[in-house]
């Protein structure tokens, strides 16, 4: 009898432990980020390839939004975001007293810019996204380190790609 009393104690203590977090997180306004209410319905990318189908793939699941295909004509979307150019670029982060590299800093830069089919009305002006990456440097392996850099681009594309549709939800009106 006062196991079955010590275990109904200890099953209200975990159920007590669990509720507090949750009811703090609840009574702080605290919600997961969920998809943005756009106030267009269809859209289309143009620009560089790979990044504006990793932009199409990223908006596609966003639900309510139709994604015209990279070859329909622009005119029979409500909103064409551009992507304007992508520039990769490099430098030496660190080396040794000797001038040898030993740490080398890889940037993407992303240009975009989201305006109406039409053109006359401009909903997000031309805007740069980049990302950085430290990446260490070894002569002796080369080959295998400019591997790592095209996988860190890659990566950095697919960062780029999330921050355009990131950006894209904070149109609020045509």
């Amino acid at each position: 009898m006062a196991a079955a009393a010590a275990s109904r104690a200890v099953s209200r203590r975990a159920l007590l432990a669990g509720a507090v977090p949750a009811l703090l997180l609840a009574g702080c306004g605290f919600q997961l980020r969920r998809a943005p209410d756009y106030p267009f319905k269809s859209i289309a990318v143009t620009g560089p390839e790979p990044l504006a189908a990793l932009v199409r793939r990223e908006l596609k699941g966003m639900g309510n939004l139709t994604v015209l295909d990279a070859k329909a004509p622009t005119q029979d979307a409500e909103v064409v975001c551009e992507l304007l150019d992508q520039s990769r670029s490099s430098g030496i982060a660190a080396s040794t007293s000797g001038g040898t590299i030993r740490e080398l800093t890889l940037g993407l830069t992303v240009r975009f810019r989201l305006r109406t089919s039409s053109g006359d009305k401009e909903l997000i002006p031309a805007t740069s996204v980049s990302q950085s990456r430290d990446i260490s440097y070894n002569e002796t392996s080369a080959l295998a380190k400019e591997n790592e850099q095209e996988l860190l681009y890659r990566d950095m594309t697919a960062d780029l790609a999330q921050q355009v549709v990131r950006r894209l939800g904070f149109v609020k009106t045509l």
